[in-house]
């Protein structure tokens, strides 16, 4: 998994409340089980027409948010079903980090175990976020997740909590893969004493 440390980039503000994950990426599209290509199709509902147009008014085919890394939005974002392809496509587009002032579980715990950081605030500093984002190219935000800070393009900071171990795992790029992996040495001793000990097992 990619690591998360740092991320400075244009955040995209979109107002809404409730964005569930089939608006994130829609049921169509959950054919794939690889974690590419989802991001052409991310918000597909409402970023094209049904003939396949761009939707121009839609935030990310505006100009000066089609490299967005950020994404402010409303509160309850992520509900609905628990398709891991939401976290994908967002990841796929390049969005890193989604701040809003609540997330459903199951989306939020996914966002942690494919490299995106969510982060929940209050909604007067998600409001202040969401002005910062409409400045569309200058709305230039970092992220510093091992100082658990934001700061907006007029200087001003904002700091968030986070779990400590999940903290944990992004700044290191484990996801549950890259965690049993660390214990490598101790289940290869395991096993070979296993072979020894119960070979009708092996």
């Amino acid at each position: 998994m990619q690591k998360f440390d740092q991320l400075t980039g244009v955040a995209a503000p979109l107002p809404m409340m409730n964005v569930d994950t089939d608006m994130i990426i829609p049921k169509q599209f959950l054919k794939t089980i690889k974690r590419t290509g989802l991001g052409k199709n991310l918000f597909d509902e409402m970023r094209y027409t049904t003939d396949g147009k761009e939707i121009p008014d839609f935030v990310l085919n505006k100009p000066q948010y089609r490299q967005a890394k950020i994404l402010v939005a409303g509160a309850n974002f992520g509900c609905g079903s628990s398709r891991e392809h939401a976290p994908w496509a967002l990841m796929d587009f390049g969005i890193r980090c989604v701040i809003a002032p609540s997330f459903a579980d199951i989306f939020y715990n996914n966002c942690f175990k494919n490299g995106i950081l969510p982060i929940a605030l209050p909604k007067e500093d998600v409001d202040k976020l969401m002005d910062d984002a409409n400045r569309g190219a200058n709305a230039i935000i970092s992220i510093d997740l091992e100082k658990q800070e934001i700061r907006g393009p007029d200087g001003g900071c904002v700091k968030f909590e986070i779990d400590a171990f999940r903290k944990h795992c992004l700044l290191n790029g484990l996801d549950d893969i890259g965690l049993t992996m660390q214990k490598a040495a101790n289940i290869d001793s395991f096993e070979a004493k296993a072979k020894v000990g119960q070979p009708w097992l092996w």
